[in-house]
This record gives C-alpha cells, sequence and structure tokens, in this order.
C-alpha cells in the first residue's frame, strides 16, 4: 500500500513538473464570419505537431463537442467543415489531454445576405485593421461602418482600414448596406504590443550633445605637396640659423692661427765686451752671458 502510494505521487509529480506546450489555433480562411454553405478548415498548431490536441467546439445545440465524432471531419492534422451552416456558429477551441486550452476563435454564419470580414485573432497595437463589407446580392449603395453601435464613414470600396490600431479601437463592428441588409456585429480585440527589454540605466552611455555628427564622407587623401614644402621650409631655417655660426668659427680659428705663428720667432740677446766704461770693473770681473729666450 505504501509503495503504491508513493508511485502514485511521483507520477503525480512528474505530470505537474513536465511543462505543456501551448497549442494555437488557426483558421483559414480568416474571417469571423462566413456566408452559408462556405468551406472552412482549423487547426491545432504546435511546434509543428498537433499531435495530443483535440479540436472542440461550443454551438447552441452543443457543448466540448469533438471533431470528427459530432461534427466536421479530421484531415491530417486540420478539422475540416465542407458546407458551414448557421448552426455551426460558435466557439471553437484546443483542448489537450492534461486538459490545457489554446486561444479561442468565434465564428458566426448568419442567416442574412450581409456579412462582415473581421480578424478572427487579436490585432496587435500599431498595425492595421482592415474591415470588408460583402454581400450576395448586387448593390449600388456603399456600405457604412459601424463601432459600438455608432456611425465611422461609409466607403465606396467596400472595405475601411484603420492605421496604427490602438486599445481604443477595441470593439464590435458592423457594416449596412442600404437597400440590402446589416451584418451581424464582431467583437475586435486589440493586443498590447510586447515591450523589448532595455538596458539598466547605468550602463546606458551618456549622449554628448555638443559633439558634432560623424563624418560619413570619405576622407580626402594625404598631400604630398604641401608635406614636401613643409620640409623644405625647416631645411631653409636650420641652413639659415647654422650657416652664420659655422661662418664665426672659422674666422676665430683662422684669427688664432696666424698669431701662434707671428709669435714662433726667437729672440736673441748677446753681450758685448765691456766699454771703457766700464774698465773700472775688476778683470776678474769679465762677464760674458749669452741669453736666448724662446716665446711661444
Amino acid at each position: 500500500m505504501e509503495e503504491t502510494s508513493l508511485l502514485r505521487l511521483i507520477f503525480l509529480i512528474s505530470l505537474l513538473s513536465c511543462p505543456t506546450n501551448q497549442a494555437s489555433l488557426t483558421m483559414s480562411p480568416s474571417s469571423s464570419q462566413m456566408f452559408r454553405g462556405e468551406s472552412v478548415s482549423l487547426s491545432c498548431e504546435e511546434d509543428d505537431s498537433s499531435a495530443g490536441w483535440t479540436l472542440r467546439r461550443n454551438t447552441d445545440k452543443e457543448t466540448r463537442a469533438e471533431c470528427g465524432v459530432e461534427w466536421g471531419e479530421t484531415v491530417g492534422f486540420s478539422c475540416e467543415i465542407s458546407y458551414i451552416l448557421p448552426w455551426d456558429s460558435g466557439v471553437y477551441w484546443c483542448e489537450s489531454r492534461e486538459g490545457a486550452t489554446s486561444n479561442s476563435i468565434n465564428i458566426t454564419v448568419p442567416g442574412g445576405p450581409v456579412i462582415l470580414q473581421s480578424p478572427v485573432l487579436p490585432v496587435m497595437e500599431g498595425e492595421d485593421l482592415t474591415l470588408t463589407c460583402k454581400t450576395k446580392k448586387p448593390s449600388n449603395s456603399p456600405p457604412g461602418f459601424y463601432k459600438d453601435g455608432s456611425f465611422i464613414r461609409t466607403e465606396p470600396a467596400g472595405h475601411m482600414t484603420i492605421h496604427h490600431v490602438s486599445r481604443s479601437d477595441e470593439g464590435l463592428y458592423k457594416c449596412f448596406i442600404s437597400n440590402v441588409g446589416e451584418s451581424p456585429p464582431s467583437w475586435v480585440s486589440v493586443t498590447e504590443k510586447p515591450k523589448t527589454a532595455s538596458p539598466p540605466p547605468s550602463s546606458l552611455p551618456h549622449p554628448d550633445t555638443t559633439a558634432p555628427p560623424p563624418d560619413t564622407t570619405t576622407a580626402p587623401p594625404p598631400d604630398t605637396s604641401s608635406d614636401r614644402l613643409h620640409l623644405l621650409f625647416r631645411l631653409v631655417v636650420h641652413l639659415v640659423v647654422f650657416c652664420p655660426y659655422c661662418i664665426s668659427t672659422y674666422i676665430m680659428v683662422s684669427l688664432y692661427r696666424d698669431r701662434t705663428t707671428g709669435n714662433d720667432l726667437s729672440v736673441s740677446m748677446v753681450t758685448t765686451p765691456p766699454t771703457q766704461a766700464d774698465e773700472g770693473l775688476e778683470d776678474d770681473d769679465v762677464i760674458t752671458a749669452v741669453t736666448t729666450v724662446h716665446h711661444f
């Protein structure tokens, strides 16, 4: 008993912990209203596969009716209604074995001659919304379009486009053709546009409003002639400054060499024999001196 209870508990936990993929219900042609006798195909899409999903519907006569058993025909992963009738009007959705459900689609099959073709799936903010008024009876009267019972405008082309829709454009729409009739109202949903995640303010660079715009033009090639003139000018300047120094140095060296050459002459001094005025000196005091002085 304890082992059985433990196994059941583990199985239940594994079912709850396993992620359930969400299916999406699509319809072709995509129109919330259809004329009697038209064909329609509905599909449950989940990662390119619809295995494990069942298409069901609620109408005035049935609840949670399964495709292929109580209505429609299963063709591959799709469910087709080859000849739609007014009692096929209702809500359609996909349901998994675990009870998960997809988005729902409302289909209306009026018995009258006028229908309003509108998207079966919600329109995202910022996109364009196109509504088309169609009739099986010939008429030269342009259709008029209404939202929540209020008149919008008349469109001779038979369709009305609302550019860049917002949440305020959500509501009940219908159309009216004079001398023919009016369509049933259809609810148009508008979903909020997903916001992209922005980096933290601290990581955002501070814009430099004083910086000039980037130069996207190609930079001109360098001017080699101006570079040559600049080098020549610098050479002339160096010559003008250096030449006087060389000249003055040369002159100073030349003068110094001439001066040392003239001073190389030797000077000799020879004393002659004493004159009569000197004869009074003693004979032994005969002085003979020869002096040679060299000046360099």
